[in-house]
């Protein structure tokens, strides 16, 4: 999708990921415990696990989120075969497998991502932005959701929020470059704020260089915000 500003240059709503892949640890929920003592057998709850964390990293290849969740091997093997019904844009299989998986493996974050990304794409903006809260719910610091979240509340007209789910994407990973593109393109065309706008272009040239179009951005928020503070 693309969005064409006064200068003619093409502005790309850049997703940040296509879909997200995810490392799975296979393994069960830890069981019950149970001991006896003088001819009485007494139970103890499982130990709550630890919270689940998202190791990021970029490189020239792109932006990895690896996330370690002990899951059953059925369970692996139905988020991989829905992930993969979903990259080829089979969402009338993919969809419903993928809710499978969030309901067997609610800490699953890049399940509920990739189902909130598969339901953004067949238009359902409700289903995708409550899969993405849910993704948020499972884990509160995971960039790519507030990301993938920025997208859906920009596509329904909610700008401010948008920018609130963008920053909040670069407040746990300041190097998401998709990130910085996104909340620039919310604060130049449908803000108006070219200061923050002019902040984000930036900081996305930097992270990456070779794409020459984003000079001409950077040049065009220029061009406009002195115009704007000329009395």
């Amino acid at each position: 999708m693309g969005l064409c500003n006064k200068s003619g240059a093409i502005k790309a709503i850049c997703r940040g990921i296509a879909w997200l892949s995810v490392l799975l640890a296979v393994g069960c929920a830890p069981a019950e415990r149970r001991t006896t003592k003088a001819g009485l057998t007494t139970v103890k709850p499982p130990v709550e696990p630890p919270t689940l964390s998202v190791d990021v990293q970029r490189d020239a290849g792109g932006i990895t989120f690896t996330q370690h969740v002990p899951v059953p091997d059925q369970v692996r093997a139905d988020y991989e075969t829905a992930l993969h019904m979903l990259e080829q844009a089979q969402y009338d299989q993919g969809i419903p497998l993928m809710v499978k998986v969030t309901e067997q493996a609610p800490a699953l974050t890049a399940a509920h991502i990739n189902l909130g990304i598969a339901y953004e794409r067949t238009g359902d903006l409700d289903k995708a932005e409550a899969s993405l809260w849910k993704a948020l719910e499972s884990n509160p610091h995971h960039p790519a959701a507030y990301n993938e979240l920025g997208l859906v509340q920009r596509r329904k007209g909610e700008f401010a929020k948008a920018r609130a789910s963008y920053e909040a994407a670069l407040t746990e990973f300041a190097d998401f470059h998709y990130a910085h593109k996104n909340l620039a393109i919310v604060c130049d065309l449908y803000i108006g704020d070219y200061a923050c706008a002019l902040e984000h272009y930036e900081a996305y040239s930097r992270l990456v260089p070779d794409n020459t179009e984003v000079q001409k951005w950077i040049a065009d928020v220029r061009n406009r915000k002195n115009k704007k503070e000329k009395p």
